[in-house]
């Protein structure tokens, strides 16, 4: 049998004993002089680093995306060249309210981030089960995180809060009908869609631009939990959504998703019927139908869950040539708050590590210093740019087109071109089954019956009368009745 290797300390020298203080004596106390003791436990008292804001527990997985249709007409991405062609990459799943200690069987949107590790660098489509979002502007998403968050004084989620936010802000009322909904609770990662929610920009080789959405397709098939199935799993088993795709792809049953978009015109853009950079609303199938591009496969486990799980960092501002921004507020607000909080909680050498750093292109830039480089550092090379030694040069070349401004500056009202923020709203109640539409009401009633103020409750359930009447009536009368049999605290 081979022997196993010494144990040693951080600097490498061999451990003597590691389950015995060095003290003065048998009973004395112990000394100081224990460097390895003294390394181990102040070690130990480091070993957290700062959780997710938002998306903190999460799980995740590499594999590789192929492309299974022409897409060149659309976009000079490189990745999406030719058929066939494949990529790797690593998604990390998530959900979005809970801290790193809830449970994953809970009514919250679902994170689907996916780095594409390209010839061209990492591209990263950060996005959700959802394809739309609560809110439209970035201003707004501090408030709205803190809504959904512990309250400061019970340190607990508090229905006044999450109902307070949603009654002053009804363009929320498409996306609450969303998670109120069956889809508020996937039954795992692995039946549940993912959208990059946002609306990107495409450019092809001619320069001409396209604006597209994008959708992945679970293979599996969708399958979602009721609020009492949700309830006892997460009580029984709170990691079950990591559990099941961590044996998935153990059981060499590799889940997969087929990625389809749609694609607008850049000119079609200004005239189309809706905003088409509004997250709270989705683009009609007619206008715009799905298009494949290709098949994306998790086929392998992350050896460490820290190493890649906890310190993958995703940033939609990482594009690739071929693929831009669009001027969605929400995306354009993500460009910057993305790669902050990476250089918050990983530090500014973040997109060195292993699960970060371009696996299929080579990095060189002028980024010097900072903690944990643990490279040469770029050795004798120049630090500043230009210069005469043959340093990195720029192409000259831009990632993607150029988005024109739309006027002066200023803070200007949402253009909603529909008329209002309730209209697919009421279309998704309207296309749910009747035993569909009751689940949905029970479950915006067991939460907004709750809520402490009566004007809370009467703006939150005008909202959903606006989007169709029979909608709000049910939930007026379902919360009505619950309130009637235990009125909530006062507060």
């Amino acid at each position: 049998m081979d022997q196993p290797p010494r144990l040693t300390t951080e600097s490498g020298a061999h451990v003597a004993d590691n389950q015995h203080s060095q003290t003065a004596g048998p009973g004395g106390p112990v000394l100081l002089q224990d460097q390895h003791m003294l390394e181990k436990l102040a070690r130990f008292n480091r070993e957290r680093i700062p959780e997710r804001v938002v998306h903190a527990r999460g799980s995740g997985a590499y594999g590789h995306f192929e492309v299974t249709r022409d897409v060149t007409p659309y976009t000079r991405a490189r990745f999406l060249a030719e058929i066939g062609k494949q990529t790797e990459v690593f998604v990390r799943f998530s959900t979005v309210a809970g801290g790193r200690g809830s449970a994953d069987a809970v009514r919250d949107p679902r994170g689907f981030a996916v780095k594409f590790y390209t010839e061209d660098g990492n591209y990263d489509l950060t996005g959700n089960d959802t394809p739309i979002f609560f809110i439209r502007d970035p201003l707004k998403f501090p408030d709205f995180i803190h809504s959904q968050k512990p309250d400061p004084h019970t340190n607990r989620q508090e229905p006044d809060n999450v109902w307070d936010f949603f009654s002053l802000s009804p363009e929320a009322t498409h996306m609450f009908t969303w998670l109120f909904g069956d889809r508020g609770i996937p039954a795992s990662y692995r039946q549940m869609n993912g959208y990059g929610s946002h609306t990107f920009q495409w450019v092809n080789a001619a320069g001409e631009q396209f604006f597209v959405k994008y959708h992945f397709k679970t293979d599996q098939g969708i399958e979602c939990l009721t609020a009492e199935e949700a309830a006892k799993l997460a009580g029984e088993t709170p990691d079950s959504h990591q559990m099941d795709l961590h044996e998935a792809i153990h059981r060499r049953e590799f889940p997969t998703w087929t990625l389809k978009v749609q694609i607008m015109p850049a000119a079609e853009a200004k005239t189309y019927r809706l905003n088409p950079f509004d997250v709270t609303k989705v683009w009609p199938h007619g206008d715009y139908p799905l298009r494949e591009v290709g098949r994306l496969t998790l086929d392998r486990n992350p050896a460490n869950y820290f190493a890649d799980v906890e310190q993958a960092a995703f940033d939609p501002a990482h594009f690739v040539p071929g693929i831009g921004p669009s001027p969605d507020k929400m995306l354009q607000g993500r460009l910057f708050a993305y790669g902050d909080a990476h250089r918050y909680r990983l530090g500014i050498n973040h997109t060195r590590l292993p699960v970060n750093r371009p696996h299929a292109a080579e990095v060189a830039n002028y980024g010097r210093d900072g903690f944990m480089r643990g490279d040469d550092n770029a050795g004798l090379a120049k630090n500043y740019e230009p210069n005469s030694f043959n340093g990195p040069a720029e192409t000259g070349e831009p990632l993607y087109a150029p988005l024109a401004p739309d006027g002066p500056s200023g803070s200007y009202e949402w253009e909603d071109r529909e008329g209002d923020d309730f209209a697919q709203a009421g279309a998704l109640y309207r296309v749910m089954d009747e035993a569909a539409r009751a689940r949905l009401v029970a479950n915006i009633a067991g939460s907004l019956s709750q809520v402490s103020k009566d004007e809370i409750v009467t703006r939150s359930v005008a909202h959903f009368r606006a989007a169709d009447p029979e909608y709000g009536e049910r939930v007026a009368d379902a919360v009505a009745k619950l309130r009637s049999r235990t009125a909530p605290p006062a507060r």
